[in-house]
């Protein structure tokens, strides 16, 4: 009985086996051989695979060199198997991500049966159609136009430029010149000689390695000396520029080739070579301006005589950027920055129209050293912050005529506030408090302490559009910083805008442009913020510098909304706020800017105190309104705001018509 069961069991393997045979014609392994290639052509690696028409290895390394300056890997899946015998043929359908595009394509495959194994029919198509022997691809970027920069009235601020890149062309200057000649570069560039020197011999045969950009030859760099030099050349280009080398430049940014830190920040949006914002606006809304480049995949031969990239595989259009547009008055920032060009600590004027919350200005000194002080700087305001104080006194019943007490000192928990130095004596006493405001009786508003709250301080600040959120703005910036809670001494030092209460010129200048405008003002910059937020643009880190010794800056979005409980200033408030600020001028120290030409100015001035010298140094302030603008002027380190900061205030206003 078991030999007859294994008999039966032997017939029915053979009848199976047999019908498999029957079915099998080779399709299976051609499909399975057909996988295998698909994927080690996505590992970039075929090194293991049966190969005719050329060794594993060096089809192996003709792979890699062919893709290689492509700089990804391919998706590859195999398509339907078609067989003729012992020769099975089918396609390769390939996708690349190249730059922002999608190269797709389908190359022929053809393998063979040879000793029951599938070999692969190597040749160059097999990678991409049309691909010739010793030809390699490369991704050639074809660069977006960038959006423009406007100010106001759609002027352009950022735009193409006539520039001279300036640097050696390697196919000028024999191989064993070249170091002499980047040095000798380098030093007429004013760069650093062994660095340039490395880039140079760093560099391909056929390379030209720039060393400076010039907007224009200057008496030290001439053509004649730059043409002196074998291999030094200067290539005519454009450039997206501002009208100035300093033009905005802490608030616009710059634009300039990626660092190896911002491409490996974009996660892959940008490669090496391509151009990209630093800093300020270019850097935020850099995805709008930028736009999408452009790319092509081209041939490049080995051979001698064939002439690189003249065979395109692929491309694709670039889409260019968009324009940003700005409330920036041309003629008032360039006014505004030489207004400053000669102050030396860091310094910023900002200026606003009250009537619809326009940045028409916002600069920073050269003792900046490029930081964003006029927007980002974080100060003690000083007596500037009396309109704060005296909007909360307004709304505890005083008027500009009421009885306030300046006497000639005051001791609060045992430290002792005076008024600044030279302060009238026949100022001291029971005075009107638009006198105490036009002379900044310091005495007099920290006198003032029991009846105005800290959390007064706070609401009338907010009232006065300070520390709360400016939706409308568009850029990053510190609105000013008030404590709703603080006690004693430092309760005290609040009343005169110190303490722990902050402000930014641009703060300063809100503040000011609210009593302009008989309501909170909400400044704006970007116009078309919106269209950067649809973009998918977003705000860079907030920008830091040695040259603020304040805490780190805050955006807008940092910021509390305007409480609900908060009354905005009334017109009516506005207007005793006004006649104070006019005193300032007519009665007060600030006497020099009635001879500012047009409609009445008021203003404010503010000196506080700050570091531990002795004397110590003071930020000098000075806040004004005249028709439909307001300013604020700061020097970090600048004595007193009325003979610091006051006749950079009035020269500015005299200019500016």
């Amino acid at each position: 009985m078991g030999k007859m069961r294994n008999l039966v069991f032997g017939v029915l393997t053979l009848v199976m086996a047999g019908s498999l045979a029957a079915c099998d014609d080779g399709r299976a392994g051609a499909e399975a051989a057909a996988k295998q290639l698909a994927s080690s052509l996505e590992a970039l690696d075929v090194g293991s695979l049966a190969v005719d028409g050329k060794d594993a290895a060096a089809a192996n390394d003709e792979l890699k060199a062919v893709f290689e300056g492509l700089g990804a890997k391919p998706s590859v899946q195999s398509g339907d198997v078609k067989l003729d015998g012992d020769t099975a043929t089918f396609p390769l359908n390939y996708s690349w991500n190249v730059g922002s595009a999608k190269w797709e394509y389908t190359s022929d495959a053809t393998l063979k049966k040879s000793s029951g194994k599938w070999a692969v029919q190597w040749n160059p198509a097999l990678l991409a159609p049309q691909l010739s022997d010793g030809e390699t691809l490369s991704v050639k970027t074809v660069a977006a136009q960038r959006g423009q920069i406007l100010g106001a009235g759609d002027a352009p601020i950022v735009e193409d430029r006539p520039v001279f890149r300036v640097g050696i062309d390697k196919t000028k200057v024999p191989a064993e010149q070249a170091d002499a000649s980047a040095r000798a570069m380098a030093a007429l560039l004013g760069l650093d000689a062994e660095e340039y020197a490395k880039q140079v011999a760093a560099s391909g045969p056929q390379a030209f390695v720039e060393g400076l950009v010039l907007r224009a030859y200057t008496t030290d760099i001439t053509e004649a000396k730059i043409n002196a030099i074998v291999g030094g050349v200067s290539i005519l280009d454009s450039m997206a520029l501002a009208p100035t080398r300093t033009f905005a430049r802490a608030l616009l940014g710059s634009v300039g080739q990626a660092s190896a830190e911002q491409i490996e920040k974009s996660n892959g949006a940008l490669r090496a070579g391509d151009t990209t914002g630093t800093g300020g606006l270019q850097q935020k809304y850099d995805s709008l301006l930028r736009g999408k480049d452009g790319v092509e995949v081209i041939a490049s031969a080995k051979s001698q005589g064939e002439t690189p990239g003249t065979k395109v595989f692929f491309s694709s259009l670039p889409a260019p950027g968009t324009t940003l547009k700005t409330t920036l008055d041309l003629k008032l920032q360039q006014l505004a920055e030489e207004t400053l060009a000669k102050v030396g600590p860091a310094s910023a004027i900002v200026a606003l129209k009250p009537s619809t919350g326009a940045v028409l200005a916002a600069a920073s000194g050269p003792g900046s050293n490029g930081y964003n002080t006029a927007m980002l700087g974080q100060y003690a305001p000083g007596s500037t912050f009396k309109i704060v104080d005296s909007l909360a006194m307004f709304r505890n019943g005083a008027t500009p005529d009421s009885k306030v007490e300046c006497t000639p000192t005051v001791t609060v928990d045992g430290r002792t506030f005076k008024n600044a130095e030279g302060y009238p004596a026949g100022s001291l006493g029971t005075v009107a408090l638009r006198d105490a405001f036009a002379h900044s009786c310091n005495t007099a508003f920290i006198n003032a302490r029991d009846t105005v709250s800290q959390d007064q301080l706070e609401s009338a600040a907010q009232a006065l559009g300070v520390a709360v959120e400016a939706p409308k703005l568009g850029a990053d910036a510190f609105l000013g910083s008030v404590p709703g809670a603080a006690e004693g001494t430092e309760h005290a030092a609040s009343m005169i805008g110190q303490g722990k209460v902050l402000f930014s010129p641009l703060s300063a200048a809100v503040m000011a442009a609210s009593v302009a405008n008989g309501a909170p003002v909400s400044p704006q910059l970007v116009l078309n913020a919106d269209a950067a937020q649809d973009s998918g643009a977003s705000a860079a880190p907030t920008e830091s510098g040695s040259a603020s010794p304040s805490p780190d800056s805050a955006t807008a979005s940092a910021l509390p909304a305007s409480p609900a409980s908060t009354k905005p200033i009334t017109k009516e408030e506005a207007a005793s706020l006004a006649d104070m600020m006019r005193a300032v001028v007519t009665s007060g120290h600030a006497g020099f800017l009635a001879q500012v030409p047009g409609l009445p100015v008021g203003a404010k001035t503010g000196t506080a105190e700050f570091g531990n010298d002795d004397p110590p140094k003071t930020h000098a302030w000075i806040v004004a309104t005249h028709g439909d603008l307001a300013v604020a002027v700061f020097v970090e380190d600048g004595g007193l705001g009325a003979t610091t900061s006051g006749p950079l205030l009035k020269s500015f206003l005299t200019a500016a018509g």
